[in-house]
């Protein structure tokens, strides 16, 4: 017995022997021939000066980028979203406790800081007051009434995953809140979840467009027909690309994505970088009348803020063409928004940021008194209440966010959004990695997202002194400037109303 097991043990250790002389041997190999491969390139300067040694560099400086996510960074540093505002997110999804103990870590002392001016009297009321309904489009058969405050910006379905869309449109549904489509077309993913969409008309018009490209009446009435289909909009530019077409590379179009936007499989889709057909000021005025005739139903445009003159001479066409002749609202996208591709020129440089753009825009429109009649709709980097709220203050009517509806479905910021390999399931079409994304658990999540926004925007409203967060004034909210003191909004950005539009609130209540 004991001969047999000392013959079995010697015939393991050889066997283990072997293999790991193979081991050692194939290793060898491997380093020779990445020697000879770094030696003999040209692209790289450090790999064929340190050959395989130098490949440590290229492999640190990827997981560097991991590495001062989670280990590194502070809490407060990250961009384009830092810890702090993804976890405020991710906790609000979650419905679990979003206090903090011992103080904020938010620096009050940076230039641009943000700060709210409580009442000495604030209201008695519950902090979550509904938001007072809002009717957009009040020329239209089929104007839209809504008080939900904070909704879904622009997604495409194909930048986004089946069960991404459907997670978003069943919690959006539940939470009263509508959806945008993004300019990839209506699918069927958008209609299951139930919700209020606004369907959104890029530049190749894709669900909308006829044999030739063109703009098709027809189409339009067919998606009109949809009842969930509750306004249309027109998509001028996008945040993070202004000037520039959507780009969605062909990797992630399948054959259902191709059918829905009626393009080829495999290729990429890339728009046109403005809507042919508009040329000019009275362009676009007449093709928001044509969609909005067609439809019956609410139409605007959504636009990233550059120039800004146009804006002028559209209002002073639209006053002497005829208020009814508006467009229903418009959205302000933001130069810091998102999306899944763009050109690092246009991301980092090009548009005007919210920041500066929405209260010129809403400042534009109080110039002509059309402010009543245009519903603002902002959007640009709003994941957290305070950002709502400063949007609200400036004279937005609705605020949408597409990015922090990505956090409540469980983006952890990887900048994978192009590559096709989301590992959240989010922005990927490999089945494999949208296994993790569970539509009814993360319906869920954006679902309490919306409603503990909305609840946290009421608890600055009613500190304030107001009764219903859209009464939040210019004059409620100060910046601090380059000196460490800080300046009421209202006199950074006046809002130059005409005579007869006032503010819905009492500005002794902000100076109490």
């Amino acid at each position: 017995m004991i001969s047999n097991a000392m013959a079995f043990v010697d015939a393991a250790s050889n066997f283990f022997i072997s293999i790991l002389i193979l081991v050692l041997g194939l290793g060898v190999v491997i380093v020779v021939a990445m020697y000879i491969v770094d030696v003999t390139q040209t692209t790289h300067a450090v790999r064929r000066n340190f050959p395989v040694i130098g490949r440590f560099r290229y492999f640190f400086e990827h997981l560097g980028e991991f590495f001062r996510q989670y280990f590194f960074a502070q809490d407060r540093e990250e961009m384009p979203f830092n810890r702090a505002q993804r976890s405020w997110v991710y906790r609000s999804a979650k419905n679990i406790d979003n206090t903090v103990a011992f103080g904020s870590t938010r620096d009050l002392n940076p230039t641009g800081t943000i700060l709210f001016v409580n009442t000495a009297f604030p209201t008695l009321d519950e902090d979550a007051t509904a938001a007072d309904e809002v009717e957009i489009g009040p020329f239209c058969k089929n104007p839209y009434r809504t008080n939900s405050i904070f909704n879904v910006s622009g997604m495409s379905y194909g930048a986004i995953s089946k069960p991404a869309v459907l997670a978003l449109s069943n919690g959006a549904r539940k939470a009263g809140a509508w959806m945008n489509t993004g300019e990839g077309g209506l699918s069927p993913f958008h209609l299951e979840g139930g919700c209020d969409i606004v369907f959104q008309i890029g530049t190749a018009k894709y669900g909308v467009r006829d044999e030739a490209g063109n703009l098709s009446d027809d189409k339009l009435r067919e998606l009109a027909d949809h009842e969930q289909v509750r306004m249309f909009e027109i998509k001028l530019s996008q945040g993070a690309k202004p000037g520039k077409g959507g780009m969605l590379p062909g990797g992630k179009i399948t054959a259902e994505i191709a059918a829905i936007r009626g393009i080829p499989i495999g290729q990429d889709s890339i728009s046109p970088n403005r809507h042919p057909e508009m040329e000019t000021i009275n362009d676009i005025l007449d093709t928001v009348i044509r969609i909005r005739k067609v439809t019956g139903k609410p139409t605007g445009f959504k636009t990233v803020l550059g120039a800004y003159q146009w804006l002028d001479e559209m209002c002073i066409e639209i006053n002497k063409r005829g208020t009814e002749t508006a467009p229903d609202f418009i959205t302000v996208d933001s130069a810091d928004g998102g999306t899944g591709a763009a050109p690092a020129s246009l991301a980092d440089y090009m548009g005007i940021p919210l920041k500066e753009s929405l209260p010129m825009v809403v400042g534009i429109l109080h110039k002509h008194g059309l402010k009543d009649r245009i519903k603002v709709i902002a959007s640009g980097k709003l994941v957290t209440p305070a950002d709502v709220a400063w949007a609200l203050c400036m004279g937005a009517d609705f605020c949408v966010s597409a990015r922090g509806f990505m956090f409540a479905l469980g983006c952890i910021q990887a900048l994978q959004c192009n590559q096709n390999t989301c590992p959240t399931g989010i922005t990927t079409h490999n089945t494999k990695l949208q296994r993790g994304l569970d539509p009814i658990d993360k319906a869920e999540r954006v679902y309490h997202y919306k409603e503990n926004m909305e609840h946290a925007v009421a608890i600055i409203a009613h500190s304030c002194g107001v009764t219903e967060p859209r009464h939040l004034r210019r004059y409620h909210c100060r910046m601090v400037q380059s000196n460490g003191r800080s300046v009421p909004l209202d006199q950074l950005y006046p809002e130059h109303r005409t005579q007869g539009s006032k503010p819905t609130e009492n500005r002794r209540t902000a100076e109490q």
